[in-house]
């Protein structure tokens, strides 16, 4: 499978990650995450409609209906520079929503969702919440407060620039929510795949950004009159990094490409695992300046932790995989979207 990149598609993440590095620089990123959380301010709504008027959210609707007409490679590339910068938000579940939910396409509605175990990312910040629960998906509008949302409260999150809450069930309120999905026909399953595919692109980058800081890092910091990169032991850390770092692209490149279950289960797996063990490695390489609040590298684990949770933690992607190969051990390649709300 040939994984290189076309004119268009370096044109598209080039393009991406300039737009962030002018728009959502590190210093953003810090004044975030060290907000007061009970003064902390709402999600950036001008950088998210300027995120749905570049095509992020609708980058995969078709001409027709005001998108791009992409597939699912080009959504990786551009996830993958978002995880690079850290950029906080429900990414995915606003680009899932596209083309289902107004005004989702062009950024004016952020949209977040209710994952299974009932936790809510941005909940404070969104207009309206995806409920991926049933046969089809369904819409719920943020209201005032005193509608079926009333009952969320607040998680103490391990990563500052991404608030949760959580969502204890209340099946009786939730069905007035919209149907947003069952004219088109999706399946949840597929969508939930889908979702966890986007958030392994954003898990890639933030691998990917850690490796350049370790290395980086390593060829000025000195011991013994030599950069601590000359070291053997250094450099085995590093090449682990990158090993990690480029197993996890092809998985997750491939898995935008077929789709199926195996492989999307495969790409969070690894993904996962790059992202956080590149941010402790990141941060051992560092020493005792990894460990203080002025280095970027706590702010990639946090938030590599808090996306290992969402979407497919590790135990179902685990599960999932299993489940496929037992039912298929020649060709584990069972296509999600025949999954009516499967274990994606």
């Amino acid at each position: 499978m040939d994984f290189r990149l076309s004119e268009d598609q370096r044109a598209l993440r080039a393009g991406m990650r300039d737009l962030l590095a002018a728009r959502f620089p590190r210093e953003k990123l810090r004044k975030s995450a060290e907000a007061d959380p009970a003064k902390r301010a709402p999600l950036d709504r001008a950088l998210w409609r300027e995120l749905g008027e570049i095509g992020m959210f609708s980058l995969r609707l078709s001409e027709k209906e005001g998108g791009a007409g992409l597939g699912l490679p080009e959504a990786v590339l551009v996830f993958e520079e978002a995880g690079r910068a850290l950029l906080p938000g429900p990414l995915a579940a606003t680009h899932l929503a596209a083309g289902l939910v107004p005004g989702a396409a062009d950024g004016a509605t952020v949209v977040t969702a209710l994952e299974g175990d009932g936790v809510v990312e941005q909940l404070d910040a969104a207009d309206a919440v995806l409920l991926l629960e049933g046969p089809t998906v369904r819409a719920l509008p943020v209201d005032d407060g005193t509608g079926a949302l009333a009952a969320a409260r607040p998680l103490r999150s391990v990563d500052p620039t991404t608030p949760l809450h959580y969502l204890p069930p209340a099946d009786e309120a939730m069905q007035g929510a919209e149907r947003a999905g069952q004219a088109k026909g999706l399946a949840v399953g597929r969508l939930c795949g889908e979702a966890a595919l986007l958030t392994a692109a954003q898990q890639l980058g933030s691998a990917a950004r850690t490796l350049e800081m370790a290395v980086a890092y390593v060829k000025v910091r000195t011991q013994f009159a030599r950069p601590i990169g000359a070291f053997q032991a250094v450099q085995h850390v590093c090449a682990r990094m990158l090993a990690r770092t480029e197993i996890a692209r092809s998985s997750v490149y491939a898995a935008s490409l077929t789709m199926t279950l195996g492989d999307t289960c495969a790409a969070k797996l690894l993904a996962d695992e790059a992202a956080v063990r590149n941010a402790r490695d990141c941060l051992q390489l560092h020493g005792g300046l990894g460990f203080t609040w002025d280095a970027d590298v706590h702010l990639h684990l946090k938030r590599a932790w808090v996306r290992q949770a969402q979407w497919q933690s590790a135990a179902k992607a685990e599960e999932a995989l299993a489940a496929a190969l037992l039912e298929d051990p020649g060709d584990c390649m069972t296509e999600t979207a025949n999954r009516a709300n499967g274990a994606v």
